[in-house]
């Protein structure tokens, strides 16, 4: 590839030295000056296809932040593209929604390991290998959610690659699997469902690398089926400043070591 040879990375537009070792990861492109708003000193580096890419400093160590699009494919590419430019400390930021009726609307949700109902991972890892968040990105989360009095939860979310198969799966032709592998999840505690931290966790297995995810519960079908309070809530500051935060924590842990 062209941009391989010349030392650019080839979906993300990166290189070495363009970003830091510790990276905050939105789906959204347009969270990434949000996120990038928390650094000091922030220059957009790269805006190419789904990724768009800034980085600043915090705690005086540089940081960025890398959108990853929708979904395992894209996720996997951001991050093994991040690793190659340097970055070995990988916060995902983004939304879910809550399977555990105890998980509310606007309440943050910090993945302990993801369930692998989607294909990326699988063309690294076969399906017996686990998708588990870094202990110490997971300490740091909810360090970071407690200090600043959000509410939060901790465990297994589920990773999916079809949206629709989650919000409409009576209507997939797969009707009969997609309803009673649900049910399974909920049965075993699932806290909430959402697209990329399975393959996130498999990568950076791989990679040996560490990442760890934090989520707004935009909403919780299953609240809603029960009758209970669901509004949608759509405002990702909570869980942004969860992520800067740690970041900052991890930072300071890293320098003490």
């Amino acid at each position: 590839m062209k941009y391989a040879e010349e030392g650019v990375q080839y979906h993300l537009q990166i290189k070495n030295g363009d970003v830091g070792k510790y990276v905050i990861l939105p789906g959204d492109p347009k969270r990434c000056s949000k996120i990038a708003a928390y650094f000091e000193n922030p220059v957009l580096i790269a805006d190419s296809r789904e990724y768009v890419t800034y980085t600043g400093t915090l705690c005086g160590e540089k940081v960025s932040v890398t959108s990853t699009g929708i979904g395992g494919p894209s996720a996997a590419i951001a991050m093994q593209e991040l690793v190659k430019a340097g970055a070995d400390t990988f916060i995902r930021v983004g939304t879910c929604g809550g399977m555990d009726v105890e998980v509310k609307s606007g309440d943050l949700v910090i993945a302990t390991g993801a369930i692998r109902h989607e294909g990326t991972s699988r063309e690294y890892a076969p399906i017996e290998f686990p998708a588990v968040a870094d202990t110490d990105i997971v300490h740091a989360l909810k360090e970071a959610a407690l200090s600043q009095g959000f509410t939060y939860h901790t465990g297994i979310v589920q990773c999916k690659d079809s949206f629709y198969g989650q919000h409409e799966p009576e209507k997939m032709p797969v009707s009969y699997e997609l309803e009673a592998k649900w049910e399974a999840w909920k049965r075993l505690g699932c806290k909430a469902s959402e697209m990329e931290s399975a393959a996130l966790f498999v990568v950076a297995s791989y990679l040996r690398v560490r990442c760890g995810s934090v989520f707004l519960t935009v909403a919780n079908q299953e609240r809603g089926k029960a009758g209970l309070l669901n509004p949608v809530v759509h405002d990702t500051d909570q869980a942004i400043r969860t992520g800067v935060e740690a970041l900052k924590i991890l930072i300071e842990e890293d320098k003490r070591r």
